[in-house]
């Protein structure tokens, strides 16, 4: 018997290092980051405002009501571009056409939604509600118009994902972005939710 007869066959080393995917990805990560940074800030607003709420005659009587009917229906319209925004990431997940050009949908509700609320204030300050008319005019908009900016960036990046979409032919080839979007997107929805009753209704 040979030495080589004995020799056991070595099993071939595997060169590919065994990598694992994180339990949250780095993206999913980021964006809960943002959305807890900017939950903070708006907890502190909400807090001022709560503040001078109670502690003073709240409107005051000879300042201009705000527009509850106008700023309810659009409230429908910022709420409505939740569906196709949502049924855009599904398909892209899928990597099937379902819902494409919901990003371009729910765009332009953004910015439509934009363009009504900035049209009830100048008609605001043609009445007298200004920033420096009252606390209750500075409240309004330091709250009103910090939660406008958060709207007017998740729009832009919505349009910047309907122009890579438009381009894209054969879908997305990685929807990360999309899903960080459209997460930062509900929690603008959501906070529209508490701060319309809150400010408007309250």
């Amino acid at each position: 018997m040979t030495v080589g007869a004995l020799t056991v066959p070595r099993r071939p080393v595997s060169t590919t290092p065994d990598v694992r995917e994180p339990a949250v990805s780095n993206t999913r990560l980021a964006i809960v980051i943002v959305i807890t940074a900017e939950s903070m800030l708006f907890a502190g607003l909400i807090g001022m405002f709560l503040v001078f709420r109670l502690s003073q005659n709240w409107p005051p009587p000879d300042l201009p009501r705000l527009p509850v009917g106008i700023t309810a229906l659009n409230s429908v319209v910022l709420f409505a571009s939740l569906v196709p925004l949502t049924r855009a990431l599904r398909g892209a997940r899928a990597h099937d056409g379902t819902g494409r050009g919901g990003v371009k949908i729910a765009a332009l509700l953004g910015g439509l939604f934009l363009t009504i609320q900035g049209v009830e204030w100048l008609r605001l300050l043609a009445h007298g509600l200004t920033p420096g008319s009252s606390v209750y005019g500075g409240t309004f908009y330091l709250l009103i118009g910090t939660h406008g900016l958060h709207v007017l960036v998740a729009v832009v990046w919505l349009t910047v994902l309907a122009v890579l979409e438009r381009r894209a032919r054969r879908g997305w080839n990685s929807w990360a972005g999309l899903e960080m979007c459209t997460l930062y997107w509900y929690f603008v929805c959501g906070l529209w939710a508490v701060l319309f009753p809150l400010v408007y209704i309250y």
